[in-house]
C-alpha cells in the first residue's frame, strides 16, 4: 500500500508541526506528517502544572536512557523525548527561551551561513504572539502564544531582588533586547493550557484538506539513484511506503533523526557496515557532536510556609486539578517556573553562560521526591560545555533504541564551571532579599565546601536539562562533519532535509523548544524556495564592561 504527498515530514514535534503548518499554508502542496506517538489530549499533557507526569509516562515518552556515563561514575541518565502529537513540546517544562543573539552569530560564523541573529530574529517574531506589551523585538500575530506566570508567590520577587542586590542586571525581557540579568520567565501557556507545537501549529494545519497525519513507526528513508523518494513505515504490523513527490524532511529529534539517517544508509560508513547497512552517503558527522545542558538543583529550606509544598498532598492536588479542569485557572495553569536569570560566569565572557530556573518548592524535576517540608530551589548549570557525545546504532532493527552517550563532564573546565555555579548561587541566596525566607541549605548542604566535596555532589546529583541537540550539524558543504547545508539539505542526498534541534551547530542558551520551532519556520521558507524574511537591524544588549567585570 502506497500513500503519496508532496512533502513527507517524519516527526510531529516542535519543528515538524511548524513545517506542517507553513508548507500547507498556501494550499498548493500536499503535506503528510508521520508520528509514532498517539494523541496529546489527556489532562496530564494539557495542564501546565502536571508537567512532571508526561515525561515519565511510556505512553508519551520514548523512554531513552544514556549509556553509563564514564565521567559520572557510570550513571545512566534519563533522556526523555516526546512520543506523542507535539513531540517534546507536549512533555517539556513549557519554558520559552529564544537563545542569545550571539548563539546564532556563532552558528553563522561556524559555517551555517544565513543563520545569524539578524537572520533568525524575523522568524522568532513571525512564530509568536507575545502577551507582554509592545516591543520591536517581539512578535504579535504568530501561532505560538508566549505568556508569563502571575508571579504571586513572594519568592519569585525575592529571587530577582537578590540577584540585583548581588550586583547583577535586571531584565524585563530576556527574549528581547537584553538576555543578561534576573527577571520574569516566559512560558508556552495560553488560556491556562499547554500551548504545544501541536496546539499552535498542527491542529490548524490538519484542518486544511492538503495536510494529513499518519500514525506509524518510520523505519528508513527510501533513496533511489541518490534521491530520497519516500519513507518506509510500520503501521498496524504492516510495512507501508509513503512516497514523496518533492521532498522528505526528517524532524524526529536529536536521537531519532540520526538513527533514521543511519538506518537509511546515511552516516559514518564503517559504523553502517558494522550493522550490515548498505552505504548510501558516507557522512562522518551523523550522530556525532551530541550536546546537552546539565543542571543541579540548589535547594534551601524556607522559614515561612509559603512554598508549593503546602499543596503536596492528594487533597490539594485534587482541588487544583478540579479548578483547572473547569476554569483553566489557578495553580494548575502555570508551570511554576516564573522567575529566571542568565548571568556570566566570569569577566571576559561576552554573554551569559549560566542559566537559572527558580521554583518556589524543593522537588525533583520528575516530581518523584519532594524535600522534607517547605523549601525553594534554583536549577542552575553552564550553557556552553565543551563535552561532546554521540548517537549510534545498537542494531539495524528500527525498533531498537539508539545508543546515546553524552560523554558529560569530560573536561576539567566542566567541573570548574559547575563548582562556580554552586558558589555563585550560594551568594545569591545569602542576599538580604532572602533573609525572611532562607533557612538551611538542603542541597548540597553547607558542609560541602571544598572542590573535592563539590565534585562528589556534582557527580551524584547532576541531571540532564533535556536539551539534546547537534547530532546532524548544519555547516558548510566542505565541512566533513556537517550533515546538512545552510538550507537544511542533507549533503550527498537529493530531496532530503533535516530540520529539528539535531542541526544546531552548537547548543543555544536556555531551553531548546523556541529555537527548534524557529528552525521549522525558517526551514519551511528554504523548502518552498521563498525569499528569506528581511534581516533585522536590531542590536542586542551586551554588557559594556564584560571584559573587566563579571557583573
Amino acid at each position: 500500500m502506497t500513500i503519496t504527498a508532496d512533502y513527507v515530514i517524519v516527526g510531529a514535534g516542535s519543528a515538524g508541526c511548524a513545517m506542517a503548518y507553513r508548507l500547507s499554508e498556501d494550499g498548493q502542496h500536499s503535506v503528510l506528517v508521520i508520528e509514532h506517538g498517539g494523541t496529546d489530549m489527556g489532562p496530564f499533557i494539557q495542564m501546565p502544572a502536571a508537567l512532571s507526569y508526561p515525561m515519565n509516562m511510556p505512553m508519551y515518552d520514548w523512554g531513552y536512557q544514556s549509556e553509563p556515563e564514564p565521567h559520572l561514575g557510570g550513571r545512566k541518565l534519563a533522556a526523555p523525548r516526546g512520543k506523542v502529537i507535539g513531540g517534546s513540546s507536549s512533555i517539556n517544562g513549557m519554558v520559552f527561551v529564544r537563545g542569545h543573539a550571539r548563539d546564532f552569530d556563532h552558528w553563522d560564523e561556524s559555517g551555517a551561513q544565513g543563520w545569524s541573529y539578524a537572520d533568525v530574529l524575523p522568524y522568532f517574531k513571525r512564530m509568536e504572539t507575545w502577551h507582554g506589551g509592545a516591543s520591536e523585538f517581539r512578535g504579535t500575530d504568530g501561532p505560538l502564544h508566549v505568556t508569563r506566570g502571575p508571579r504571586k508567590n513572594p519568592l519569585f520577587h525575592a529571587f530577582v531582588n537578590a540577584g540585583e542586590q548581588a550586583g547583577y542586571e535586571v531584565t524585563d525581557d530576556y527574549n528581547g533586547e537584553q538576555q543578561e540579568g534576573f527577571g520574569p520567565m516566559e512560558q508556552t501557556v495560553y488560556k491556562g493550557r499547554r500551548w504545544s507545537a501541536a496546539n499552535a501549529y498542527l491542529r490548524p494545519a490538519l484542518k486544511r484538506k492538503n495536510c494529513n497525519l499518519v500514525n506509524g513507526l518510520a523505519q528508513k528513508v527510501i533513496v533511489e539513484n541518490g534521491r530520497a523518494v519516500g519513507v518506509q513505515i510500520e503501521r498496524n504490523g504492516r510495512i507501508e511506503t509513503i512516497r514523496a513527490n518533492r521532498e522528505v524532511i526528517l524532524a524526529a529529534s536529536s536521537f531519532n533523526t540520526p538513527k533514521l539517517l543511519m538506518l537509511s544508509g546515511i552516516g559514518p560508513a564503517a559504523h553502517l557496515r558494522e550493522h550490515g547497512i548498505d552505504v548510501v552517503a558516507d557522512r562522518a558527522g551523523v550522530g556525532q557532536n551530541l550536546q546537552d545542558h546539565l543542571e543541579l538543583y540548589m535547594q534551601v529550606a524556607s522559614l515561612q510556609p509559603i512554598t508549593l509544598y503546602k499543596h503536596w498532598n492528594i487533597f490539594s492536588k485534587a482541588v487544583i486539578g478540579a479548578q483547572w479542569l473547569f476554569t483553566k485557572t489557578g495553580l494548575g495553569a502555570s508551570n511554576q517556573f516564573e522567575s529566571a536569570a542568565f548571568i556570566r560566569s566570569d569577566k571576559g565572557v561576552d554573554y551569559p553562560d549560566i542559566q537559572y530556573h527558580f521554583l518556589p518548592m524543593a522537588v525533583r524535576y520528575d516530581g518523584k521526591a519532594a524535600a522534607e517540608g517547605h523549601g525553594f530551589q534554583a536549577h542552575t548549570g553552564p550553557m556552553r560545555s565543551t563535552s561532546r557525545g554521540s548517537v549510534t546504532l545498537k542494531s539495524s532493527d528500527p525498533k531498537d533504541a539508539p545508543k546515546i552517550l553524552f560523554n558529560y563532564m569530560s573536561t576539567e573546565q566542566d567541573w570548574a564551571d559547575f563548582r562556580n555555579c554552586i558558589r555563585l548561587t550560594r551568594e545569591i541566596f545569602s542576599q538580604d532579599a532572602f533573609k525572611p525566607y532562607a533557612g538551611k541549605e538542603i542541597q548540597p548542604g553547607a558542609a560541602m565546601q571544598t572542590d573535592e566535596e563539590l565534585n562528589e555532589f556534582i557527580s551524584e546529583h547532576v541531571e540532564s536539562a533535556y536539551h539534546p541537540c547537534g547530532t546532524c550539524k548544519m555547516g558548510a558543504i566542505d565541512d566533513p562533519m556537517a550533515v546538512v547545508d545552510p538550507e537544511c539539505r542533507v549533503i550527498g542526498v537529493d530531496g532530503l532535509r533535516v530540520a529539528d534541534s539535531s542541526i544546531f551547530p552548537r547548543v543555544t542558551n536556555g531551553n531548546l523548544n523556541g529555537p527548534s520551532i524557529m528552525v521549522g519556520e525558517k526551514a519551511s521558507d528554504h523548502i518552498l524556495g521563498k525569499k528569506m524574511l528581511p534581516k533585522s537591524n536590531l542590536q542586542p544588549w551586551l554588557h559594556p564592561d564584560f571584559e573587566s567585570t563579571q557583573r
